[in-house]
């Protein structure tokens, strides 16, 4: 009974981790369907080929229910239901679309615009003349024709099914021939773009040409574009042109607003003019000269990361509000725009200056560590307060519960209760038992008398005096000047706030109808949509096949960014002051509203009623297969006669459960069903051996020549003891890269690992951890890009550039080792090379500096100042070691020789200019000039190191190609 149990434990265990599955409910009912097996060698031994039998009768009767029920498969993982009688749409719910797969990005966009009522009157409308269509030859034409047709039978079917959801097939697979592949998620713009080309291309054939002076009165063009002025200074002179748009551009690095966005769009820049107060654009200004009724942005939030050579997402928080006043981006506001624009420039640099002179209150101080002004006086007005004492430091007793009797001199000075008082059993309690209640930052505190506190030595009352009046002045003068500061700041920042709130710059309203959600990451996702119910003033939710009421918080949790790894990712305003726009059908005689099957064109209504009535011959079919019928059973002969009968439900429902999994479950208990696991394992055997090579790579030795942490990041992630979910998502992600599709394995590989990858959820995995350990190996890898580059110039005589390379490797090393040791490089080797290159460069300085030549004095001085001094700055004020202390002493020592000697007043003021900075490193915020962009690849990373590390021991130079 034991030995079952453990080895049913041990198979649930080796499932878990084999599968990633968690739920041990699943896991068990795989289990138990394998129990079948058990249940039938009890009493006859049967083999493989009767047990084989047995499944391949449950699969013929799973494969006969899922062709009655109109394709289930995928019905778990989408949302759907397993029955038809869920499929039912329920009265004014939306419909849905089915997820035919990685189309959540058709279903995203073909929502936003199917619940547009102007552009869905406009498909549901469309027709072509017999005429036109004899005209239409090429495969383009015909292409657009056939698209229109099956978009038109969607929105047919949107409008007036009895399903919850609608099957898209038809028309996701005429877009993706437009697409290089058809399993890959498209891009949402990349899509809409193509859709919205073959849209207008389409309504232009209903424009009867293909002028383009026909292309104003296409309707596609009229709802979906506008234009805007470019304008430029060229040779003192405005040139402009106008250009059409319909997705407008929108970057999201470096706004916090939608607003932000499309100011930076807007222009390029500023610069002000030599003979006059005005400022213009140095580069390009662009203005809204026609803006369409339906204004959508593309937020880019996406870019390629050169360090880790794939493009990553921008999680960046982007707020947007529901309604956007267009009026300040308009070209016919341009005077009023510039003179604000002017006005928010001035209190913007209002404001910096006055929160840096407040940042200059609450951080005070000429060290590393800053301070409070306010309370810096308070602590210094405590101390000059606190009486003296003649108990020395060495006479304290070490027992506080020993009472010290204060001496005959300080009587005069100190009150009676000061000392200790009684506390009823003849006690004395001294003033160190006490426990003071201490507020530093609110009031003045009297002084109290403890031993223990610092104190001045001597003081008089004349002294005390003025330095308490003079320390309660400055006092009250600092928290008057930061509540004046403050005061300050909060009336530019409202200033700034209402710039452009007035009425005047209020008469272009955009309210949101839609916005498109991406989840997941640059290389996998997932798209839905919240979208504006208008009639019933509220928001939806679709996504794909399930669509639910939400509300405005909800849609600002999902859509703004910077919390999860969901963020908008698209945007669609509508014109709030055209009604028509989303105004419903209505009666030409009644004029009442059309809703359903009434609004829909005679010809779609009836294609939707017939669509109904299959479905009715759905849900009957069901009823009668498995309502009517439910004791079908299965009965299986033994050789030994005795019969075994199981439900065909029973066996359905498990094997439907994950029919993979049952088969693994066999596998594991030694069962002949092995050749089913290597068609199931295929991703699982890869991911084995792909990580126990790498786990085995990072149990290499690191020898001076190799570091086995470049060659892959997973290797440092391992040294590292870096989480399993980090480990393990960065394996997948490698998996699912597309450039190692080179076979049809590594594709079926590539498809599994994306799958897993999306059904990884934002609480199973926390993206700032997982993006930080990645920051962590992309800095690793500069360091040593730096460290190789400056050893590299070093041996080649470029001593000044190899100071800057291994001076900026110090300092990012320093921050990788806090860390941890095996984060970062051997910081030896960086701090050598680095005193080699100081101590050299300052040689060759000296030298210049004694030249007659001006030129060779300049380039002594700019050396000191743009490369030396900043170098021993950063070694003062890291934990410096002795060595760097010897040469930073013989730098100064050089340079303080210099004093006693005669030379040119232009020299000897150069000399005092940057002296003082080299016998002072504390005193300036230290700025190393940037080096140029280093290749940091782990394969010539790996190569140039070997190169690089025999150099040095064979003292001859290595020229890595």
């Amino acid at each position: 009974m034991f030995a079952c149990l453990f080895q049913s434990q041990t198979l649930l265990n080796q499932l878990r981790e084999i599968t990633g599955i968690q739920d041990l409910q699943v896991l068990q009912s795989a289990l138990n369907v394998c129990l079948v097996q058990q249940h039938l060698s009890m009493y006859s031994g049967v083999d493989c080929l009767t047990y084989s039998c047995f499944y391949s009768r449950a699969l013929e009767v799973s494969a006969e229910e899922n062709a009655a029920c109109m394709k289930r498969k995928r019905c778990e993982g989408s949302g759907e239901s397993c029955s038809p009688a869920d499929w039912i749409r329920q009265e004014d719910c939306p419909v849905g679309i089915r997820n035919v797969g990685n189309t959540c990005w058709f279903s995203a966009v073909i929502q936003s615009l199917f619940h547009l009522p102007v552009f869905r009157r406009l498909v549901l409308n469309y027709c072509l003349s017999e005429r036109v269509l004899e005209k239409c030859k090429s495969h383009s034409e015909k292409r657009n024709i056939a698209f229109m047709q099956e978009l038109r039978c969607l929105f047919a079917l949107m409008v007036g099914s009895n399903r919850r959801f609608v099957d898209p097939s038809a028309a996701v697979e005429l877009l993706r021939d437009a697409f290089r592949t058809s399993e890959a998620q498209q891009d949402v713009s990349e899509f809409t773009h193509k859709l919205l080309d073959w849209l207008e291309d389409a309504f232009q054939l209903a424009a009867n040409g293909n002028n383009p002076e026909d292309k104003q009165n296409n309707p596609m063009v009229q709802l979906f574009y506008g234009t805007f002025v470019a304008e430029r200074l060229h040779e003192e002179k405005i040139v402009s042109n106008i250009e059409q748009f319909g997705q407008y551009p929108l970057q999201v690095n470096g706004f916090n607003n939608l607003d932000e966005c499309l100011e930076g769009a807007m222009v390029e820049g500023e610069i002000e003019l030599l003979h006059s107060d005005q400022t213009m654009s140095s580069g390009q200004e662009r203005w809204f000269s026609k803006l369409p009724p339906v204004l959508t942005f593309e937020l880019s939030r996406f870019e390629f990361n050169q360090s880790l050579g794939r493009p990553e997402k921008i999680h960046k928080k982007l707020e947007f509000p529901q309604v956007i006043y267009m009026d300040r981006y308009l070209h016919k506001n341009v005077d009023q725009t510039h003179g604000r624009r002017g006005e928010v420039k001035r209190l913007k640099d209002q404001l910096t200056v006055l929160q840096q002179k407040l940042e200059g209150y609450k951080n005070y101080g000429s060290g590393p560590a800053k301070y409070p002004l306010a309370d810096m006086l308070q602590y210094v007005l405590e101390f000059v307060t606190t009486k003296p004492t003649n108990v020395s430091p060495a006479s304290v007793p070490t027992n506080p519960s020993v009472h010290t009797e204060p001496s005959s001199g300080d009587s005069s000075q100190t009150e009676p209760d000061d000392a200790g008082s009684s506390d009823g059993s003849g006690c004395p309690q001294t003033a160190t038992q006490r426990t003071p209640i201490h507020k530093p930052f609110t009031q003045c505190r009297p002084p109290i008398e403890v031993p223990l506190q610092p104190a001045p030595h001597s003081v008089t009352e004349e002294e005390l005096y003025f330095v308490r009046s003079c320390l309660q002045r400055w006092r009250a003068e600092v928290e008057n000047t930061i509540n004046e500061l403050k005061a300050s700041i909060d009336k530019v920042s409202q200033a700034l706030e209402g710039m452009y709130s007035d009425n005047s710059l209020c008469q272009v309203p955009y309210r949101l109808h839609a916005v498109l959600v991406h989840e997941g990451q640059a290389s996998a996702g997932h798209y839905w949509a919240y979208i504006y119910d208008h009639a019933n003033k509220r928001w939806l939710k679709y996504n794909d096949v399930m669509v639910t009421e939400s509300t405005w918080e909800e849609l600002v949790r999902d859509s703004y960014g910077g919390m999860t790894n969901a963020s908008a990712y698209c945007l669609m305003y509508i014109n709030g002051k055209l009604p028509y726009l989303i105004a419903e059908d209505t009666d030409n005689e009644t004029g009442q509203v059309l809703k359903g099957m009434d609004s829909l064109p005679s010809i779609m209504r009836c294609y939707v009623r017939e669509d109904n009535r299959w479905f009715q011959q759905e849900l009957r079919e069901w009823e009668e297969q498995f309502c009517i019928q439910p004791k079908n059973t299965l009965r299986l002969n033994t050789p030994n006669g005795a019969t075994s009968q199981f439900s065909y439900i029973q066996i359905i429902i498990h094997i439907n459960l994950d029919i993979k999994l049952v088969y693994l479950v066999l596998y594991l208990a030694s069962s002949p069903c092995l050749f089913l696991w290597k068609s199931f394992g295929s991703l699982h055997q890869a991911f084995h051996e792909e990580y126990s090579r790498l786990y085995e790579l990072s149990q290499e030795e690191t020898t001076p020549q190799q570091d086995p942490r470049l060659q892959h990041v997973l290797v440092y992630f391992f040294q590292n003891q870096a989480p399993n979910r980090v480990i393990e998502r960065t394996l997948l992600e490698q998996f699912a890269d597309r450039n190692l599709s080179f076979d049809d394995r590594a594709i079926s590989i590539m498809r599994e690992a994306r799958s897993k990858i999306r059904l990884i959820k934002p609480e199973d995995m926390d993206m700032d951890e997982y993006l930080q350990w990645h920051d962590d190996y992309s800095m690793f890898k500069t360091v040593f890009a730096y460290l190789l580059t400056g050893l590299e110039q070093y041996q080649n005589g470029k001593i000044r550039e190899a100071l800057n390379y291994l001076a900026h490797a110090h300092q990012d090393n320093s921050v990788l080792l806090r860390k941890g040791e095996k984060k970062g490089v051997d910081q030896s080797l960086i701090a050598l090379y680095r005193r080699k290159c100081l101590k050299e460069l300052n040689e060759n300085a000296a030298t210049l500096f004694k030249s007659p030549d001006e030129n060779d004095v300049a380039e002594a001085v700019t050396i000191m100042n743009e490369c030396i001094i900043p170098c021993m700055h950063l070694m003062v004020r890291d934990s410096v070691s002795q060595e760097d202390l010897d040469v930073i002493e013989l730098i100064r020592s050089c340079w303080c020789s210099y004093l006693g000697q005669d030379m040119d007043d232009s020299v000897q003021e150069k000399l005092s200019e940057f002296l003082p900075r080299v016998l002072d490193c504390s005193a300036e915020m230290v700025v190393l000039k940037e080096p140029p962009k280093v290749r940091n690849s782990p394969h010539d990373l790996c190569s140039r190191l070997t190169a690089v590390m025999e150099s040095i021991h064979s003292t001859s130079v290595v020229t890595v190609k």
